[in-house]
């Protein structure tokens, strides 16, 4: 195990974390959690070697491997595609192992596995004490997947017949993207209390690249060849559009504090949510990696940073660069392999 520092930090409640280890990687006291950042490693396709980086709030104290670490060196899985969070638990969803491991977010022990009616999963959401999974298997069924939150028991599954990849929860009610890899233009609305698909809007231009949730309203960015669009979705269609002109391929949608964040090519873009016309220039700019497909291969702002992840064309540990709100620099340090997310815990 990987461990850049090793101290024993007083947290909230005056909670010790205390962080020691052995020749085998296991670690010999319980460990904390709380209180800073988890990191989403997906490792290399294929391979079992996905894990979990955890970094402190004030971003001096790192550990890689804690999901292995803390369940006695045993692997966690293959592609860690996201992290969700209901009460004390983690929800790891393992895109290529078709599973949910689920960890007590503080100390990252396991406690529960959900394997049932996965294929292929991308994404999860919580409403109505259900899971919504989206299953997207390559050439074959597309679908979501819904589970009781009490016990974990299958309830129903829910097929299309286009592609399914971001899900969220907004008056408890959930919005399923059905595009993905940005070819795609629909949304579908599905009211959680009957779990049936109630509408599906598309947007007029561009194909949708991520939708979000933002105080409780659905977003999503879509890609043109010129220019890109930011739409506001509710239950009933679109209610509000954002044209981005001039900047082509926009992606990496974010929220933070009353502004828009998002990416084209190597550019981050910033941009305020009563804004009328788009940014003249953008935040910061990234520099290229190993190969194109490591650039910004994770984006994530989480209390007032933005975190960048360069995937290092999968051969070696992500860097991991760490900037302020208005684009300041502040931190850069490796994690392990396909880091594709921070999640604040």
């Amino acid at each position: 195990m990987k461990i850049t520092k090793l101290l024993t930090i007083a947290f909230a409640s005056a909670l010790l974390f205390t962080i020691s280890c052995s020749n085998d990687g296991e670690l010999n006291q319980e460990s904390y959690y709380g209180n800073g950042f988890l990191i989403a490693n997906e490792g290399n396709f294929g391979k079992p070697n996905a894990d979990v980086t955890f970094i402190s709030a004030d971003l001096n104290m790192k550990q890689d491997n804690i999901f292995t670490g803390n369940n006695g060196n045993s692997n966690l899985g293959d592609v860690l595609q996201t992290i969700a969070f209901r009460d004390d638990q983690a929800y790891l969803l393992l895109n290529n192992s078709n599973k949910i491991q689920l960890v007590n977010r503080y100390n990252f022990k396991k406690t529960r596995e959900l394997t049932a009616q996965l294929n292929s999963p991308r994404y999860m959401a919580f409403a109505n004490n259900n899971i919504y999974v989206t299953n997207d298997k390559f050439g074959g069924d597309k679908y979501v997947s819904i589970y009781k939150t009490s016990d974990l028991s299958f309830v129903k599954k829910i097929s299309f017949t286009d592609n399914v990849e971001r899900i969220v929860e907004v008056g408890n009610n959930i919005f399923v993207q059905n595009a993905s890899y940005g070819i795609g233009n629909k949304i579908s609305y599905i009211t959680t209390s009957n779990n049936e698909v109630q509408s599906t809007i598309t947007v007029p231009n561009g194909n949708i690249n991520k939708m979000i949730a933002s105080n409780q309203t659905v977003y999503a960015i879509a890609a043109g060849t010129a220019n890109s669009y930011i739409y506001q979705i509710s239950s009933t269609g679109i209610t509000k559009t954002y044209t981005l002109t001039g900047i082509d391929n926009a992606t990496n949608l974010e929220i933070e504090n009353g502004k828009f964040y998002f990416s084209s090519g190597n550019n981050v873009y910033a941009m305020d949510l009563t804004a009328t016309t788009p940014p003249a220039a953008p935040l910061f700019t990234v520099a290229n990696s190993v190969d194109p497909y490591s650039n910004l291969y994770g984006f994530s702002i989480v209390n007032g940073k933005i975190f960048v992840s360069d995937a290092n064309g999968f051969t070696e540990d992500s860097k991991i660069m760490v900037y302020t709100t208005t684009g300041s620099l502040i931190k850069t340090f490796t994690a392990g392999k396909g880091s594709n997310g921070v999640f604040g815990n």
